[in-house]
């Protein structure tokens, strides 16, 4: 990222060291990485490589060892902050050569005592007139003390009285020592105390995660086989009262997870269907490397027997309440006699909803490491979250890119998608005046993200008008 400006990672839960890689973005101008648990030193092999950088965001981390003297080269640096953490050793910068620093924060962490470091860094300070920012006076920042915040340091030393920093003695050095035992034993007994309160609450934490796991556990270990009968008896035995939908090559069924407590959708698949078991094979490839907030999650399969002796091949995914798409927009509208017709989508709910199938093609055919193509978008496909967040779902019939594929044209007898939805083959207007005349829908086209991108508009006029690809009133184009 040659060109990347801002990296703003702070407040989240990181963990391990900064990549070293980190120190050579030379067009860094901010690096936040503050409140994560990043740790470690702060030692980069060439230096700190930031010619650019202007906000410098460590604090309230568990950095160790020194500040690097490196920072000093840091010459466009105007704020500092590496407060509440564990740096130790002797302070080292020069900030002489930081002719735009303003803002120094260094309190609460373990400086240790260095007199001549101490002083020279903080004549450097004395020194730096962009310090002046803060409204300082030119002698130097002791005139406005409230500017400097060291507080937390308790063994920096250097005889400042303005910053009741006191002078290095013996005899304090010996007391320091004294006190050594008292407070070794104190940080033993506060460690039991806290390691069996912590003990008392994970056993209660586990015993409560027993009962009733999130999604989130049962996605820690995606595709762990399930048994038949768990998906039997989740589906009160595929009755159709909990008949949701059915597909091209199967049915999706509403279950609960007896043990979890947990809402799923299950697709069974109808192996008596020509290119139902690649469909599911489809699926599983497909799905099992991608993670996206508006794509239908996959929590396990089933590849298993029935009681009769017959191949069973299912699906689970992660339940939408909203059901799809298509429902919000004609179901309730053509059934008349429904008891429980959905309200009509506002124009900011169609809107986002058409952002977030956006989102998911987007990261489909550009930020897979092998790009899909879906090749079946229509709105029984795109499903909604309780907040009416869109999700894709459906990979029954998806590829991955034709470059990647020794398979790169389609058969040309066979219709990949749905009829309205899919797009012809590569035309001239000529021919596009043909395929809206004539419904050549999709023979022999070549698979390419560009089919799904035509899906998509043909989803966003349906979603516009209300009217479906295949409503009489487009009849003779």
């Amino acid at each position: 990222m040659r060109n990347l400006r801002v990296l703003a990672l702070s407040n989240n839960s990181l963990s391990g060291m900064i990549p070293p890689s980190i120190y050579n973005l030379s067009a860094l101008t901010i690096l936040s990485l503050a409140y994560n648990q990043l740790q470690g030193n702060i030692q980069p092999s060439k230096g700190m490589m930031l010619p650019h950088l202007q906000l410098l965001e460590l604090q309230h981390s568990l950095f160790t060892g020194p500040l690097p003297f490196s920072v000093s080269n840091l010459t466009e640096l105007e704020s500092l902050q590496v407060y509440e953490n564990n740096f130790t050793g002797k302070i080292t910068i020069n900030f002489g050569g930081l002719k735009k620093i303003w803002r120094v924060l260094l309190f609460y962490n373990n400086f240790g005592s260095g007199a001549p470091d101490e002083m020279n860094f903080i004549n450097s300070m004395v020194n730096c007139s962009s310090l002046q920012q803060l409204e300082l006076a030119v002698k130097g920042v002791f005139t406005n003390v409230s500017a400097i915040s060291i507080f937390g340091n308790s063994r920096l030393c250097g005889g400042i009285s303005e910053l009741d920093l006191p002078r290095r003695t013996v005899k304090k050095m010996k007391e320091r020592n004294m006190s050594l035992a008292h407070i070794l034993i104190t940080s033993v007994a506060s460690t039991l105390v806290a390691i069996t309160i912590v003990s008392s609450f994970t056993l209660f934490w586990l015993k409560k995660k027993r009962k009733s796991p999130s999604v989130g556990l049962l996605m820690e270990e995606p595709f762990l086989r399930m048994p038949y009968q768990r998906l039997l008896k989740a589906t009160n035995g595929f009755s159709s009262e909990n008949l949701i939908g059915e597909g091209s090559f199967g049915s999706v069924y509403k279950g609960m997870l007896d043990e979890e407590g947990l809402m799923v959708a299950i697709k069974v698949l109808n192996l008596q269907r020509h290119g139902a078991s690649k469909s599911f094979m489809a699926e599983c490839e497909t799905l099992r490397n991608i993670r996206h907030r508006n794509l239908v999650k996959i929590i396990s399969s089933c590849s298993s027997i029935d009681f009769q002796g017959n191949d069973f091949k299912a699906l689970i995914y992660e339940f939408m309440p909203n059901g799809n798409l298509e429902k919000w927009l004609h179901l309730s509208r053509e059934m008349k006699d429904r008891q429980d017709e959905l309200p009509s989508l506002s124009l900011l709910q169609r809107i986002n909803i058409a952002i977030d199938v956006a989102c998911a093609l987007n990261y489909l055919h550009n930020h897979c490491q092998n790009p899909i193509i879906h090749c079946d978008l229509k709105p029984s496909n795109i499903l909604l979250e309780n907040d009416m967040i869109a999700r894709i779902g459906d990979f029954g019939l998806a590829r991955f890119h034709p470059r990647l594929t020794c398979n790169v044209h389609s058969s040309s007898n066979i219709i990949r998608g749905t009829i309205g939805y899919t797009a012809p083959e590569p035309w001239t207007p000529l021919q596009l005046m043909q395929y809206v005349t004539n419904a050549k829908y999709g023979l022999g086209s070549e698979i390419s993200t560009n089919g799904d991108v035509y899906s998509y508009g043909i989803c966003l006029l349906e979603m516009m008008t209300g009217k479906r690809p295949t409503d009489q009133v487009f009849h003779e184009g």
